[in-house]
């Protein structure tokens, strides 16, 4: 049963259909990513988060143990909607941030584009977060039929203002061909998840399922400020004390949604033939009382808990369902496989189709195939990366380079992710490679609390930080060390050296980072408003 807002029980019908005929028509598809959550904050993850909704999907559909995101937002939508990794979209820079000239390069076809001219339907709601510095670079320029939501990367969950300027709107492509641009100010004081689950809902209901339908779902929550309706923290996280219930109550309100836009996919004959897929971006960061246990580490970082995300599948197309798949994926792979269940011919469209670093899992999802024994977690070169960090970056690797080959000894020079710029991250078979001259650690946390972070000292040891930065190479078996507790580096010198045999391989098909201009907020803000400010 699915359990809608009242908490009233929905029974529905668990379609159970074998395979996925190769004449059937292209499935429906539903792609649900959250916000920062912690790869523990579901119920069928252990959690004291109630979680009813998400529990009863993953349980009778496909647990994904060993799916990736990247370590924080942008890069993690990036790699969804290209099927590329960050090093060839330019997002291995990290996040884009408000008033940055920079987004997805309008060479690469999205996912919803590529959707679209097989004639998928094609609606975003919630966060985009890939560039809104021209008008071609926001969601209905870049395949979507309709959008709702935000442009940037965060909001208050009441106000829909980032840093006090409202970011909340229809956009959609008029008959004319032009953008319209609505901005709804009428829903001041309503909270968005709620706003975001309805607005799915209205677009299932109102569906002509003659046509497939591509539903981008893409909450913010649980991502910070911390907001929840004080009802809904005294209805679903009474039994958690501190900070971490209105984290909770923010996870519940979204499993609530989730409910009711499957209900409605159900409800509406859709989902006989549709795809379901939820994740989170990456994981929980350590200040946002999220838990990743029993993973080291959280976003932002490279360790288990930053990347591998908490994911499944639903599906009555799916082979074999109810068990948990552990084979290798990544975000990236969505886009082959929803490009292979739509039949799409890229060698027929006229915009050329960019190299994919995503697989088709299809097969590996649906009937537990192995499918892939490598992905890339993160590459970073400050020497193609020409602004400030790029600088700090050649400063540090400069400054440690004769460590970067040292397999028996790590150092740890204090500092955050903002001056990580030089890595080299890999997961190959079971294997995890980090190496570089600035790597940042996190430590652990506890189970269902966050506050129980190893401390790292500085050098002399005066100081001590949640994170630090790190030089050297961390080599982690997987299946034996899930935790990331015993760097194995200096007793296994050989895989090290295979793996790192990669690296150049990756780094030449990295986009080089030019200097992001940063324009003066009253070109962005007009009236208060986030607007894009640059004509193309």
């Amino acid at each position: 049963m699915l359990v809608s807002s009242s908490t009233v029980p929905i029974f529905l019908i668990s379609f159970l259909s074998p395979i996925l005929p190769s004449c059937a028509a292209p499935p429906h598809i539903l792609m649900v990513v959250v916000d920062d959550l912690g790869y523990q904050d579901a119920g069928f993850r252990g959690s004291d988060i109630l979680t009813p909704n998400l529990d009863q999907l993953a349980e009778e559909g496909v647990i994904l143990e060993n799916h990736y995101g990247m370590e924080v937002c942008s890069p993690s939508r990036g790699s969804l909607l290209t099927g590329r990794y960050a090093i060839r979209t330019g997002l291995w820079k990290g996040i884009i941030r408000p008033g940055e000239e920079f987004g997805l390069d309008l060479n690469e076809t999205l996912l919803p584009e590529m959707l679209k001219r097989n004639g998928y339907k094609t609606h975003g709601v919630g966060k985009w977060h890939l560039g809104m510095f021209s008008w071609g670079h926001t969601p209905a320029r870049r395949g979507f039929d309709t959008f709702f939501g935000l442009f940037t990367g965060e909001q208050k969950y009441f106000t829909h203002t980032n840093n006090g300027k409202l970011d909340f709107r229809d956009t959609y492509i008029n008959e004319n061909g032009e953008l319209v641009d609505e901005l709804r100010r009428d829903l001041a004081g309503q909270y968005n998840t709620r706003l975001f689950t309805d607005q799915a809902v209205k677009v299932i209901q109102n569906h002509d399922t003659r046509s497939p339908l591509f539903l981008y779902l893409a909450y913010t929550a649980p991502h910070i400020p911390l907001e929840a309706p004080e009802e809904d923290v005294r209805k679903y996280a009474s039994h958690i004390e501190g900070p971490r219930s209105k984290y909770a109550a923010m996870v519940s309100v979204m499993d609530e949604g989730v409910g009711k836009v499957v209900r409605a996919m159900r409800t509406s004959g859709l989902m006989e033939n549709g795809v379901m897929v939820f994740t989170s971006d990456n994981g929980a960061y350590h200040g946002s009382q999220g838990s990743n246990f029993p993973l080291r580490g959280g976003k932002s970082s490279f360790l288990e808990g930053g990347v591998r995300v908490l994911s499944f599948v639903n599906s009555p197309l799916l082979r074999k369902a109810g068990y948990t798949n552990t084979n290798l994926h990544h975000v990236a792979d969505w886009y082959p496989t929803f490009q292979a269940l739509a039949a799409d011919e890229p060698h027929q469209h006229p915009k050329t189709q960019l190299p994919l670093d995503g697989v088709n899992i299809w097969q590996s999802v649906s009937e537990g195939v192995p499918c892939r024994e490598e992905v890339l977690l993160g590459l970073r070169d400050p020497y193609l990366r020409d602004d400030l960090r790029g600088k700090w970056g050649r400063e540090n690797a400069e400054k440690y380079d004769d460590r970067r080959g040292d397999f028996s000894n790590v150092i740890l020079t204090g500092g955050n992710s903002r001056l990580a710029q030089d890595y080299f991250i890999i997961r190959w078979k079971n294997y995890k490679l980090l190496s570089g001259t600035s790597l940042e650690l996190q430590g652990w946390t506890s189970e269902n609390g966050t506050s129980e972070f190893k401390k790292f000292s500085d050098k002399g040891g005066k100081k001590q930080y949640k994170t630090s930065l790190a030089v050297g190479n961390l080599l982690f078996d997987l299946s034996a060390d899930p935790r990331e507790v015993n760097n194995i580096a200096s007793s296994h010198p050989e895989t090290v050296m295979q793996l790192m045999k990669k690296k150049e391989g990756y780094r030449r098909t990295i986009k080089p980072i030019v200097e992001s201009k940063h324009q003066s907020k009253a070109s962005h803000t007009a009236n208060k408003v986030w607007v894009p400010w640059v004509e193309l």
